[in-house]
């Protein structure tokens, strides 16, 4: 393992997570290579899902109630014929039906598209009477969790699989032929699951499915390509990014040093630059000292960066 960091690191982390760990373990392996405890997410990921964590160090965790994080795009694999008790391929089968036709599943996603409503899966962290479902699922105490709004804001078919395991492009594939598997890309809102709709799709195609693969790459501004594995934290190339990196498109206004000051102690300051919200940050440096919110033709600081 490679020389940890000391000291406080406060900025942007992304992650691409690997299958087979959890969110959490992604998290202790960054706090035991940055020598940082404070780190925050802006969402988890399965253990046998991949991909982008978008991760707050230090003082930055302030920033995450403001974090640009949607839309979430997703990339997943749907098996069909067999849905599970998990929803994905690491549950036990609860029922059986026959592969769907290509044009029952183009007839079904626009009822998935939108704003709909999602029963979340029994094997999930939802709360019911204080206990997570995926404990009282595990208990074998039956769960019963209540439809809550999600956006879904497009499908993209990627490839279908027919019987014989050949993967095509869906176009290619008769209107009605039965399809083995699907390769998808959501686009959706905070608080999807992708199991569901994989199970919802399914369903409304009269057959039943699970999901084999999910990968997360995307997160509102930050992409997957541009995260470190975690073979990078845990040899010592982690690269935390400025804290200003977690507002893109924030409007910035560079302070004086009696700015920054009064901005620390929670005094306003005057609004230079156009925008509802605004990174101060020091002179020179650009470094992030407070997010902001305009009061008239003043900063208001919101989340302060620097102690006074």
């Amino acid at each position: 393992m490679g020389r940890r960091t000391t000291g406080t690191v406060d900025g942007l982390l992304l992650v691409d997570k690997p299958a087979g760990v959890s969110s959490h373990d992604v998290v202790s392996v960054a706090r035991r290579a940055l020598g940082e405890k404070r780190i925050g997410h802006s969402g988890t990921l399965d253990p046998f899902a991949t991909g982008l964590l978008v991760l707050l160090i230090g003082r930055a965790t302030r920033l995450l109630p403001h974090l640009p994080g949607e839309p979430k795009v997703y990339e997943a694999t749907i098996r069909f014929g067999a849905e599970t008790d998990t929803e994905d391929l690491d549950g036990t089968v609860v029922q059986e039906r026959p592969l769907p036709m290509r044009d029952a599943l183009l007839a079904a996603l626009p009822a998935l598209t939108g704003a709909i409503a999602q029963v979340p899966p029994a094997y999930s962290a939802k709360r019911v009477d204080g206990r997570r479902a995926y404990e009282l699922a595990r208990a074998g105490v039956p769960v019963e969790l209540k439809p809550v709004t999600i956006q879904v804001h497009r499908w993209d078919l990627l490839t279908l699989t027919d019987p014989d395991g050949q993967e095509v492009d869906p176009g290619t594939v008769s209107p009605d032929g039965p399809v083995q598997s699907a390769r998808v890309r959501i686009a959706c809102g905070g608080g999807t699951y992708i199991r569901s709709l994989a199970r919802d799709l399914a369903r409304l195609a009269s057959s039943a499915a699970h999901l084999t693969q999910l990968r997360r790459t995307s997160s509102g501004p930050f992409r997957v390509e541009d995260a470190l594995t975690t073979a990078d934290l845990l040899e010592g190339r982690a690269r935390v990014r400025p804290a200003l990196d977690a507002l893109p498109g924030v409007p910035v206004q560079e302070l004086t040093d009696d700015d920054v000051v009064r901005i620390v102690r929670g005094i306003d300051v005057p609004a230079l630059v156009d925008g509802s919200w605004g990174a101060l940050t020091t002179p020179a440096a650009g470094l992030l000292v407070a997010l902001a919110e305009r009061r008239a033709e003043r900063w208001q600081p919101r989340v302060v960066m620097r102690e006074a």
